[in-house]
């Protein structure tokens, strides 16, 4: 018995720290620092440029938890009506959704290379040279 409430003691801590991690936005070095609302439009298809700069926007891969984090803290949406979003834009003909990038490498790596871009990462993975616009 005294085991099973060691584990589970263990099993919440665990939980309270994965879930402290947060999600930062993260921008090609010309980028400048974005607010919530500019998030949300560049997200949403509804703002293409920033200070002059086309943007592009990446996002993690469909079902992965840091995607589902981002959506809920940066959007206030889950991945359903997110997902439903953008295909009724795409049907109408007003744009497609951000392009997906399987990990948080990737992600970095794109973003680092690409004029205008811009990404979400785990805290976590947070290194030296990255331009946080937006952390949450």
């Amino acid at each position: 018995m005294a085991r099973l409430r060691s584990c589970i003691a263990v099993l919440v801590l665990l939980q309270h720290v994965c879930a402290s991690a947060g999600v930062l936005l993260i921008g090609h070095a010309g980028m400048p620092r974005l607010d919530d609302g500019t998030v949300q439009k560049i997200y949403s298809g509804k703002m293409v440029e920033v200070g002059g700069v086309n943007v592009l926007a990446v996002n993690a891969r469909s079902g992965s938890p840091l995607r589902s984090q981002f959506l809920q803290t940066y959007l206030n949406q889950d991945e359903e009506k997110y997902t439903a979003y953008w295909t009724v834009r795409r049907y109408i003909g007003k744009g497609s959704p951000p392009r997906e990038l399987p990990s948080g490498a990737e992600i970095i790596n794109f973003v680092q290379g690409t004029p205008g871009a811009i990404g979400y990462i785990d805290e976590a993975d947070l290194r030296p040279g990255l331009n946080v616009l937006l952390r949450k």
